[in-house]
């Protein structure tokens, strides 16, 4: 069944961040961001006809989220400008960190593509309906790991 947290450990730590609640909290909330796109993209390659539908629950339910989704970014660019010496530094480490996310993006689609065809097509078929429940709402689903990642203000663009 779909769940946000379902590969919620499936975004790549940034290794000189140590495992601290911080990270660990963006790594669970932004991890389930990801997972719902992994899932969106297999659904999309795997019955092409559902692409419509599936596409304008993510887009309603991505405009949802906009605000938390931007914090979520600005809160893994001031991680990794964290833990880079200079601008030469964050921009390499942005590139790498970026890449991982696509790559492991990537394998969670193709896990999911390789479920029985008739599992994946019921959840691809659920999973508009999911985007538009309670469940899928980030800041309720998250909230404990949201009030941690709050504790730390955001920089000031």
């Amino acid at each position: 069944m779909i769940g946000v947290a379902h590969a919620a450990s499936s975004t790549p730590a940034v290794t000189a961040e140590p495992r601290t609640e911080y990270r660990l909290s963006l790594t669970d909330v932004y991890g389930a961001y990801q997972s719902i796109l992994a899932r969106k993209d297999a659904c999309s390659s795997a019955f092409p006809q559902t692409r419509t539908v599936t596409d304008r629950a993510y887009s309603a339910w991505q405009t949802r989220h906009k605000r938390l989704l931007d914090e979520l970014d600005q809160r893994i660019n001031m991680m990794i400008r964290g833990v880079s010496r200079d601008e030469k530094d964050y921009a390499r480490n942005i590139g790498k960190y970026e890449g991982a996310i696509l790559r492991q993006r990537e394998e969670v689609k193709q896990t999911l593509l390789q479920q029985p065809r008739a599992e994946l097509e019921l959840e691809c078929k659920a999973l508009p309906e999911f985007l538009q429940a309670a469940d899928s709402d980030l800041e309720k689903e998250f909230s404990e790991q949201l009030a941690i990642l709050r504790k730390r203000p955001l920089a000031k663009k």
